[in-house]
């Protein structure tokens, strides 16, 4: 009954997922023909994803002596997203209902666990300064 259950709600929270996003780690640097560095990437996941923003404002962060706002947002993914780390990026690649995502890259920052998820939540931040 129980996973019945819960297939249904996985199944119903996939549908609310109309955007489209990847996902990838960085793996090692590089360089190219004019010496500038290149990081190398390992794509870990393409697929379906819905975005949601926890708050409307943007945290000060001061990293150094640089002033960053970071824009806090979660992430919804299929259950069958695993592996993801704090500090992989996901990008956005297009937007049923939100033209102005498409593009948008962010960090994963939250990774959330529970025993009956019917979407696998992210927290993700956005430099936005």
């Amino acid at each position: 009954m129980l996973e019945v259950a819960l297939a249904r709600g996985r199944a119903m929270a996939e549908r609310l997922m109309v955007d489209a996003c990847t996902i990838q780690r960085v793996t090692g640097e590089g360089s190219d023909d004019d010496g500038n560095v290149v990081k190398t990437y390992e794509q870990l996941y393409a697929g379906r994803c819905r975005v949601q923003q926890r708050s409307g404002q943007a945290a000060q962060e001061d990293v150094g002596q640089d002033f960053q706002l970071m824009l806090r947002l979660e992430v919804h993914l299929p259950m069958s997203v695993v592996g993801l780390e704090a500090g992989d990026e996901m990008t956005v690649i297009a937007s049923a209902h939100d033209p102005d995502l498409a593009g948008r890259t962010f960090l994963v920052r939250d990774l959330a666990h529970k025993s009956h998820a019917t979407a696998r939540r992210v927290g993700v931040t956005e430099r936005t300064s």
